[in-house]
């Protein structure tokens, strides 16, 4: 898991320092502050979003609450870059939007009248923020229902209304997880690719891509990928103090659900309003943008071209969901039998990678398995006069790779929570029975724990299958998944073609998203 960065690490300093020396001079600091700007923007943004909702759908009853707060997580469905091409239609001079706007007014052409572009630093903000607000909505749901009555009734009595309620006391109390919900939107504001180049927004992420593939600069984009790192670390390093102050908090937590204050009238009308804008904008209108382009192109959904990219999505994703649920199942079951502090720190190393943008870890991955092709392919050829060619960084393997290491903190992160659901007693007895630790695993604790294991899987096989970052660096030649399809015609300003894969996409994605609505709905 950690090769990847010793490998970006070893190439960058290793390498002339003449061409980042160029690159910090003329790009990084642009392109560093742009993605500084972008990630401040976002947060603020997703912030609000996500703290006012959860706030709502736990402090209030109003119409549709118990829709909303199931609604309130679809946005999680959409990828970045599916929702960037839906708003650029959206938004564009033929969109519906324009349309309605020179009909309203009595414009004829877009020379007499100005419009915000959406393929901009604020297009940028709002299509993210629309998409990622989630993050902190489920967060902040979740401490604010842990919360309990108590804290807030308590300072109800001393006079405070529910606004210095929630500034003085719930919020305090909320900030760790609310900081923990942040650090995974900048996490995925770094990591995407495909929005911000389709938006013209020049992120860190994307000069990476560009120094790599367009200026023939491997080294150039390692060194940029180091830098890249610091950010990447600081945001891993603030949301390990944020979830153990939020362990801290949550175990001092007051017991009760909390009251809900029944809205009536413009009140009630408001909070409704809060709630559904932020769905309209993050699932609604991309879905239908998408879905209306794919309803005119139902021929397609049998297309050679996109059954040959299904058939590839389903096996890459496949292979990386058993290969993260295998390590993911060791390293818990070691942390289970060994409960030591090293074995602890071996485990959190291991699960780095999902702080890792999908396009620095594709420049790790590469450089170690070009080097075992190339020694593998002059030893054949030293001693038997044959080419093995490319088996590893030629195939569809190094992707797999990259999307095990990216992912394995999340198949780590299921099984783990399906550990703690079983007794310690159980391997005890099958030790007492004369069962070793590999046979009371098998026997006794792997079938209880299907259901943690099956939904390990199936979260990683959705979140391999909507990978775009490091999927386009990483594939061969005529190697194309559901993702780089959709990425392919949108470069081509082909939206209307991208859209039946990205509704398949859409689609998948939506079923981890309502098994979390089915949990969240049963402690509603």
């Amino acid at each position: 898991m950690l090769l990847p960065l010793a490998a970006i690490c070893w190439l960058a300093f290793s390498s002339d320092f003449s061409a980042i020396s160029h690159l910090v001079e003329t790009v990084l600091p642009r392109v560093a502050g742009r993605t500084l700007l972008l990630l401040v923007f976002n947060a603020l943004v997703t912030g609000t979003v996500g703290v006012i909702t959860a706030w709502l759908v736990v402090s209030f009853d109003f119409p549709f609450r118990r829709l909303f707060s199931v609604a309130l997580v679809l946005p999680l469905a959409m990828p970045i870059y599916l929702a960037a091409y839906a708003f650029g239609e959206f938004f564009d001079f033929t969109g519906p939007v324009q349309t309605l706007y020179r009909s309203v007014f009595g414009y004829q052409s877009a020379r007499d009248y100005y419009f915000p572009d959406i393929r901009s630093l604020g297009g940028a903000v709002l299509v993210m923020s629309a998409v990622l607000y989630p993050y902190v909505y489920l967060t902040a749901r979740s401490v604010f229902s842990m919360q309990g009555r108590n804290a807030a009734e308590v300072a109800r009595t001393l006079g405070a209304g529910r606004l210095r309620v929630l500034r003085a006391v719930q919020l305090p109390m909320a900030r760790p997880a609310i900081v923990v919900g942040l650090t995974l939107v900048m996490m995925e504001s770094l990591n995407d690719i495909g929005a911000v180049k389709y938006l013209g927004v020049n992120t860190l992420t994307f000069s990476i891509y560009e120094t790599w593939l367009n200026r023939g600069n491997l080294a150039g984009a390692a060194q940029l990928s180091a830098i890249m790192l610091i950010f990447v670390l600081a945001l891993i390093l603030l949301e390990r103090v944020a979830r153990r102050n939020q362990r801290y908090s949550a175990g001092r937590s007051v017991a009760g659900q909390p009251e809900r204050q029944r809205l009536s009238g413009a009140r009630a009308l408001a909070a409704s309003l809060a709630c559904l804008l932020p769905v309209l904008i993050g699932f609604a209108i991309p879905a239908l943008v998408l879905a209306g382009f794919a309803l005119r192109r139902l021929d397609e959904f049998l297309s050679e071209r996109l059954l040959d990219a299904l058939m590839t999505s389903i096996a890459v994703s496949g292979l990386a969901a058993a290969f993260a649920v295998l390590f993911g199942l060791t390293l818990s079951y070691a942390v289970r039998t060994h409960p030591g502090r090293k074995i602890r720190s071996v485990t959190r190393l291991a699960s780095l990678g999902y702080g890792i943008p999908g396009t620095v870890l594709a420049i790790g991955v590469l450089i170690p398995l070009a080097g075992l092709d190339n020694a593998l392919d002059g030893a054949l050829r030293a001693n038997f006069g044959i080419s093995s060619g490319l088996l590893l960084s030629g195939s569809g393997f190094a992707i797999v790779y990259a999307c095990t290491v990216r992912f394995l903190a999340m198949a780590e992160g299921s099984v783990d929570a399906g550990f703690h659901k079983l007794s310690p007693s159980l391997d005890m007895a099958a030790r007492t029975l004369g069962r070793s630790p590999a046979k009371a695993l098998v026997s006794v604790l792997l079938p209880n724990m299907r259901p943690a294991l099956w939904t390990a899987a199936l979260l990683v096989f959705i979140e391999t299958l909507k990978e775009l970052s490091a999927t386009i660096l990483l594939r061969p030649f005529n190697f194309n998944t559901l993702a780089t399809l959709v990425y392919e015609d949108a470069s081509r300003a082909l939206v209307e073609s991208a859209s039946v894969p990205a509704m398949i996409i859409i689609l998948a994605g939506l079923v981890p998203v309502l098994l979390v609505s089915r949990s969240m709905d049963r402690r509603a």
